[in-house]
């Protein structure tokens, strides 16, 4: 069972382009060159550790695999890598 500190990953999130909603600091939106997408994913202030499910949860949020979103968090996954993996998905953001 995979369990990561939230404060890890809200930073990790933030390093990959990911701002906290204007309306809501739980919710944190993906933008592209400072504009908004339709990306997104939640945080949960119950805990300091988000558990295996909840990263399953936000993984599928944000358009990845549970292995990928661990990686993006701790940053094997770049910025333009998750960007390739979003257009290979059909995303575009122009």
């Amino acid at each position: 069972m995979t369990v990561l500190k939230k404060r890890e990953v809200v930073n990790g999130l933030k390093r990959k382009g990911f701002s906290p909603s204007e309306s809501d600091h739980k919710h944190l939106v993906f933008h592209v060159n400072s504009k908004k997408t339709s990306i997104f994913t939640f945080v949960s202030h119950g805990s300091n550790e988000i558990d295996d499910y909840l990263i399953n949860r936000m993984a599928i949020q944000v358009k990845l695999e549970k292995n990928q979103f661990i990686d993006l968090i701790n940053c094997p996954l770049t910025n333009e890598d998750y960007l390739k993996e979003l257009k290979s998905q059909g995303y575009c953001f122009t």
